[in-house]
């Protein structure tokens, strides 16, 4: 699983729905919800 940091719980959590996403400048980024508050979670970064 992909992890990344939620603001809201802070710490560092699995992302829940992970989606690949391409930044502006060519990065590839991973997008997805927190599982336990449900807040967006942005990662940089390839989807391992």
């Amino acid at each position: 699983m992909v992890q990344a940091y939620c603001v809201k719980c802070r710490a560092k959590t699995d992302i829940k729905d992970p989606k690949e996403t391409t930044l502006k400048n060519g990065r590839p980024a991973v997008k997805g919800t927190c599982p336990k508050c449900g807040t967006n979670v942005f990662r940089i970064g390839k989807m391992d």
